[in-house]
């Protein structure tokens, strides 16, 4: 992962504005991901086989319990605001409705659950900075896929954000059963995904 960062001038925090231009004109390669985490413009190398099959096998789970109004997106970006965040998740379950139109983010407070999965190049960004960021923006729901996680891969749902902090919901090894709950009311067997 490579940072750029902007200088914000003399006396003065960092321009939204500038930013989100930086975001918009950056000319990765394909498949990279950009996004800004607390106030720098990120560029994440293109995910690996396993994590793009987690992401699928999530995603095909999702859609047999989502309502039909509802979408997954794994390529769209979420404005946090409070965090100088504009953050790409590798799924965003959200109403069709708010990603309808022009542009190419959304609120967050629209969206409904976000999921990150790491990989070695992102997971502190993923651990501590988007998990404080998607708090402080309220989503509800936020579940970490975490098969870099120390000794064994994990799987952490958080919720009840309050504070920029989230409480653990529920926390597991893969291979074990991991609920999410209503709307979504889903059991997931964090078996079926691939460990890095």
């Amino acid at each position: 992962m490579s940072a750029l960062t902007v200088d914000p001038g003399p006396g003065h925090g960092q321009d939204w504005d500038d930013l989100v231009r930086i975001w918009e004109e950056t000319d990765a390669p394909e498949g990279c991901k950009v996004e800004i985490i607390e106030g720098i413009v990120t560029v994440s190398p293109p995910p690996s086989k396993d994590h793009n099959t987690t992401a699928a096998l999530l995603q095909r789970r999702l859609y047999t319990v989502i309502p039909e109004d509802w979408e997954i997106y794994q390529t769209l970006g979420v404005s946090v605001p409070g965090r100088a965040g504009l953050y790409i998740p590798d799924l965003v379950v959200l109403p069709r409705a708010v990603a309808s139109g022009p542009g190419n983010r959304v609120p967050a407070e629209a969206v409904r659950l976000v999921v990150e999965i790491t990989s070695p190049a992102n997971a502190n960004h993923d651990r501590i900075g988007k998990a404080h960021g998607y708090a402080k923006a309220g989503i509800e729901l936020f579940l970490l896929l975490d098969p870099w996680h120390t000794g064994r891969p994990t799987a952490t749902l958080y919720g009840e954000p309050s504070d920029g902090t989230y409480r653990v919901l529920e926390a597991v090894e893969y291979g074990e059963t991991l609920t999410l709950p209503k709307p979504f009311g889903l059991d997931l067997d964090t078996g079926i995904l691939p460990v890095s």
